[in-house]
């Protein structure tokens, strides 16, 4: 491998070409090195940590996304089943013990991706109308359960969650280890076992995957409904954070998380992308954020430079396939 590196990089054609293969990680080397030298206190541990406790939500769900994609498919639902499943979270807390609130809005979570998953995979669905009306229905019950406020946890399983939510390990926000453990475990499924092989296979060429006798609506149903458990997963760490559940959680998140996934490389035509390139691509929109931040830079314009960071990583990929 290091020979085919140093061959890359005998010729300026070879440097280019290596720039851009592996375009996410020099994206996110340059970030760090330009936040380092903008502001003293990029580097300082509450602003790191601070940093990876905004990531872990999102990262989360860009996870699912990124199964979802890998397909084929896109899944818009993400961010209202988030402020959905913090709300029946919330509910659940006070009125029943602390694993059970949290098994229940897991398995929630998964029977409302198992919804888009449905009508996808088995009535054909086309996978942007179906998660945009799951999307709307998510948001619209999450008011109404919520009677449009939010919903505090009052008991002591709410407040374990509160503090573990806020507080660290070994440096590291609980919050991003559960983020970090998620990632692997993704990672090894999608490239070192065979459902990750096979969901590959499906957004490379599905009709060539359903004529070698793959179950392809099987498939294509799961991965909806292991994005919804992981929104769950995310709608309770970011309850937690905050220690209530809130209707108007989860704003535009599904837009970040495609953002990130197709920042970490992902074809939007399915079959190509990773867990870790998915994580790098949420760790550069948290440092854009991060970076606007500390040079005070208000919101709107935050939005504007996402849109050009993805467009760049697109156009990046054209090249890359060329």
């Amino acid at each position: 491998m290091a020979l085919t590196i140093k061959s890359q990089l005998s010729s300026p054609g070879g440097i280019l070409k290596f720039l851009i293969k592996y375009n996410t990680i020099f994206i996110f080397v340059l970030l760090v090195v330009f936040s380092a030298m903008i502001s003293d206190v990029f580097f300082t541990s509450i602003n790191l940590s601070n940093l990876l406790k905004q990531v872990s939500g999102i990262g989360i769900i860009s996870i699912g996304m990124l199964i979802v994609i890998l397909t084929g498919g896109i899944d818009l639902s993400v961010g209202s089943l988030v402020a959905l499943l913090a709300v029946i979270f919330a509910i659940l807390i006070n009125i029943v013990v602390l694993p059970v609130a949290i098994s229940l809005t897991i398995v929630i979570g998964f029977l409302l991706g198992s919804v888009s998953g449905y009508l996808v995979a088995y009535q054909k669905m086309a996978p942007f109308i179906a998660t945009l009306a799951l999307m709307t229905i998510a948001r619209g019950l999450g008011f109404i359960y919520s009677k449009g406020s939010p919903i505090t946890f009052k008991t002591p399983g709410g407040e374990f969650m509160a503090d573990f939510a806020n507080n660290s390990f070994l440096g590291i926000p609980n919050i991003a280890i559960i983020f970090i453990l998620i990632v692997v475990i993704a990672q090894v499924l999608l490239h070192y076992n065979v459902f990750g092989r096979l969901i590959i296979a499906i957004g490379s060429n599905e009709e060539a995957s359903r004529l070698s006798g793959i179950k392809v609506n099987k498939y294509k149903f799961l991965v909806y409904a292991i994005s919804g458990a992981l929104a769950a997963t995310a709608a309770i760490i970011v309850a937690s954070r905050t220690n209530l559940g809130s209707p108007n959680m989860g704003m535009a998140w599904e837009l970040d998380a495609i953002a990130a996934v197709v920042i970490g490389g992902a074809s939007l035509n399915g079959g190509k992308g990773s867990a870790i390139n998915t994580l790098m691509g949420v760790l550069i929109l948290g440092l854009i954020g991060n970076i606007l931040n500390l040079l005070n830079v208000p919101s709107y314009p935050q939005q504007v430079v996402k849109g050009a960071i993805i467009v760049f990583a697109v156009l990046l990929q054209r090249f890359e396939d060329k």
